[in-house]
């Protein structure tokens, strides 16, 4: 497929133009006179410098990779269908849809971008953090910049003993028992072919844990609803797990609360705080 530079500078301009500031999760300012979004905006959102999204825009430039382009779907907030229109105008193949992909559907989007004050993530069905609030964040570290088969909780949890510093031990072998069932439900539903399975016959290999676990043959454990973490620098904290699923990518929208009045309620308020110096 050939690069369609009119087109794609056109449907960039188009979808950066419809967007509001408040769309995405930023300050609309005073005396905003730009239509939609700044360049220099969806840029940051997309994780890219100014110049080169310019570039896009004004027809200029080389052929964007597929993780540029997926990375300004993202950023401009498409649909799934807009997405993959954008992967044909820069001359690439969509991605697959279903199950296992990292395209945000925008309204899990939106929800999640007016989520300031509050600890939330976005994860796939494997446990892959895609999305965390600057409160999430300062609860469990940032749990985006893992790559490969790191960036699943699950994953981590069996070979790397430091993830389990998060939980409070009582937790840790009911927590084993339903990432194996997790994960076996996941495999039956993709299939051997799929990145689930491939991680369930790496984690067969690298664990003990999750051997016995998997041999259990477990389906259907959910997590609880509430969730015991201890913080590095607050201790123990009791946090109610709310769970939306956008089912079209099987993506997760968790958000933490803790009871108005209780210890872990004023720890988190604690947490903003500490927050917002680590990003100062």
């Amino acid at each position: 497929m050939e690069i369609d530079r009119a087109g794609l500078a056109e449907f960039l301009r188009r979808r950066r133009e419809a967007l509001q500031p408040e769309d995405v999760g930023l300050p609309r300012g005073q005396r905003r006179r730009t239509l939609g979004l700044r360049r220099e905006e969806a840029a940051s959102l997309s994780f890219m410098s100014t110049d080169y999204y310019s570039r896009l825009e004004q027809e200029r430039g080389p052929q964007p990779s597929e993780q540029m382009i997926a990375s300004i779907a993202q950023g401009l907030h498409l649909s799934f269908d807009e997405r993959d229109h954008l992967f044909r105008l820069a001359g690439h193949n969509p991605p697959a849809r279903g199950g296992g992909g990292d395209h945000i559907g925008p309204g899990l989007l939106r929800i999640f971008d007016r989520l300031h004050d509050t600890p939330a993530e976005i994860v796939t069905e494997l446990g892959e953090t895609l999305r965390q609030t600057p409160l999430g964040v300062a609860l469990t570290g940032d749990l985006t910049s893992f790559s490969g088969l790191d960036r699943s909780l699950g994953y981590r949890w069996f070979t790397d003993p430091a993830t389990r510093e998060l939980y409070a031990p009582e937790e840790h072998a009911f927590m084993a028992r339903m990432f194996a069932s997790g994960l076996r439900g996941t495999v039956t539903v993709r299939g051997r072919g799929s990145r689930a399975a491939h991680l369930a016959d790496v984690l067969l290999d690298v664990s003990e844990e999750f051997r016995d676990a998997w041999n259990l043959h477990e389906i259907g454990i959910r997590p609880r609803e509430v969730k015991h973490f201890v913080h590095h620098e607050l201790g123990s904290l009791e946090l109610t797990c709310q769970t939306l699923l956008d089912p079209n990518q099987s993506h997760f929208l968790l958000v933490y609360t803790a009871v108005p009045g209780s210890e872990s309620y004023d720890k988190l308020q604690l947490l903003s705080v500490i927050g917002s110096q680590a990003l100062i």
